[in-house]
């Protein structure tokens, strides 16, 4: 589990220096690479809490 939310953290730190830093100078292009970045957030902090629910699953039945 620490594993998955060390990535999450970096996951967090590298969209926070992309919008601090490297910035697309195209509007249009920076809008579309923070939507894809925000989903991949979503995304994988989903798949975190779907693993800790099967693993709570798991633990259940024993």
């Amino acid at each position: 589990m620490k594993k998955q939310l060390i990535i999450y953290v970096v996951i967090i730190l590298a969209f926070v220096a992309y919008n601090q830093f490297f910035q697309v100078q195209d509007e249009r292009v920076n809008s579309v690479i923070n939507i894809l970045f925000a989903s991949f957030l979503f995304l994988y902090i989903g798949y975190v809490a779907y693993t800790v629910l099967k693993r709570l699953k798991d633990t259940g039945k024993k």
